[in-house]
């Protein structure tokens, strides 16, 4: 018996444990960064940016199941933006066929397949002909992975097994700002260890009051030039939509949301990426973020000075 077939996955009866409160979702994330720090992610800096992907593969991954559900029971068409083995579900779910497969393989089979197939899939996704929209953002989330930064595959399946018990179901429906709580609460902790993210994050319920006040309506476009990790555009959408998209009129006026209402900006190359996973996985499919200054914008401050 190998080292991987010796940590045989953890059954789903662990899986989905409710999680009602602020405190037991930051309870939960601390465990998963707990194991991170025993790795080779000693800190946040460096285990903040692993921590985005991941997790966006497993809310996406439960997204897409609901959503390709929804489809069959109207007899629509779906196409879910990762096929089998690249689904969470398939290589990183207790369980799953892929990770069965890994688990069951030579020693250093689960690192060679998210270092040498996963990440690099997920990278080439703009690449493959007629790319959705969620698709392209999904590589320019990965445009940065090259591999895991976690050291050891027994640390990996630890990580993945307690991110699994993040869902929808477990979470909360007030807290919809799964992502943002996450680097909330981490570059707090980089705070206190004197090591400072220098990063600011407006707080939700400030956010909440913004957008009652603007009252945005569907046809505008909204701008955040200081996007962080999307709050204020993600409140937006969910104010424009309502409850299961209860205040859209129509399929056109949810396109407009979903594809041509949101723009914003992040300088930081750290925090950017999860900008764009927290709008796709708050149903805006095309988000209009810029992670950097544009050449054209650089020469024209260079010449300006």
């Amino acid at each position: 018996m190998n080292l991987v077939q010796g940590m045989m996955s953890k059954k789903s009866a662990n899986n989905n444990k409710p999680l009602a409160t602020q405190q037991s979702v930051n309870g939960a994330i601390k465990s998963i960064c707990d194991i991170m720090r025993r790795s080779n992610c000693a800190g946040a800096l460096q285990y903040v940016p692993e921590l985005t992907w991941i997790l966006f593969l497993r809310i996406l991954d439960e997204r897409e199941t609901r959503e390709a559900e929804e489809a069959e029971a109207v007899g629509a068409e779906f196409t879910p933006s990762l096929e089998a083995p690249y689904r969470w579900q398939d290589w990183a779910a207790p369980g799953g066929a892929k990770r069965t497969e890994l688990q069951n393989g030579a020693l250093g089979a689960f690192f060679g397949f998210v270092n040498g197939q996963l990440i690099p899939h997920l990278k080439k996704l703009r690449e493959q002909p007629n790319a959705t929209p969620r698709q392209k953002v999904i590589s320019e989330i990965f445009a940065g992975v090259e591999r895991t930064r976690i050291d050891t595959e027994r640390n990996l399946l630890d990580v993945l097994d307690k991110v699994h018990e993040i869902s929808a179901e477990a979470v909360d429906p007030t807290h919809v700002f799964t992502l943002s709580q996450v680097y909330e609460g981490l570059l707090l902790k980089m705070g206190e260890k004197g090591n400072d993210g220098g990063q600011f994050f407006t707080p939700r319920e400030i956010i909440r009051a913004m957008v009652r006040v603007i009252d945005p309506k569907v046809g505008e476009t909204i701008y955040d030039p200081g996007c962080g990790t999307g709050g204020f555009l993600a409140q937006s959408f969910e104010h424009l939509a309502g409850p299961n998209n209860s205040r859209i009129q129509s399929p056109e006026e949810l396109e407009t949301l979903k594809r041509r209402t949101f723009y914003g900006r992040e300088k930081d190359n750290a925090i950017y990426p999860i900008s764009l996973a927290n709008l796709v996985l708050h149903n805006i499919d095309e988000p209009h973020i810029w992670g950097h200054i544009p050449p054209s914008f650089r020469l024209f401050w260079q010449a300006l000075s």
